[in-house]
């Protein structure tokens, strides 16, 4: 599949608003509801817009996949499971087309924000996934990602992961 990735910009927020509620729509139709079953606004994916870089990957003229960086810590991270380093990103809001799934998307996506990384500069990429059928695990094993902690926050099992560049 032919692919391009760029930065998002405000045209753009409808359409990730759109393929991010259908990866949550799958997820919540085959594993049942959970903390990902929210459906993302216009006003969500805006706001993301403001503060940290979403990265869109686009067929064609179709936006297949998206992921947000930024260098502000989510919520549920605790950076005390962490490699220290002088500047780490966050990995938010993956989200790649159901139907364009296990297609190499996500990978080229992850590929992309470690380019985009080591140019911010930064010196690691921190993510958190559900530790649950749901998560994606395994999937951000085979990008070279490493597990480093497990927690619980506010009832949500979680797996923290990080790849250094």
């Amino acid at each position: 599949m032919d692919l391009s990735f760029a930065s998002a910009v405000e045209s753009d927020v409808r359409a990730i608003a759109v393929l991010r509620t259908a990866v949550a729509d799958r997820l919540t139709r085959d594993f049942g509801r959970g903390h990902w079953s929210s459906p993302v606004t216009d006003r969500g994916v805006l706001q993301s817009l403001r503060g940290s870089r979403v990265i869109i990957a686009r067929s064609g003229a179709e936006i297949v996949g998206t992921l947000r960086l930024a260098t502000k810590k989510p919520w549920a991270i605790h950076p005390a499971y962490f490699t220290a380093v002088a500047k780490a990103l966050y990995l938010t809001d993956m989200a790649v087309d159901p139907r364009r799934q296990r297609t190499g998307v996500g990978r080229r996506l992850i590929e992309e924000a470690a380019a985009i990384g080591r140019a911010w500069p930064a010196s690691a990429i921190r993510l958190d996934a559900y530790d649950a059928d749901a998560g994606a695990g395994e999937f951000y094993l085979k990008c070279g990602f490493r597990e480093v902690a497990w927690v619980v926050y506010r009832e949500t099992p979680l797996v923290y992961f990080e790849l250094l560049l």
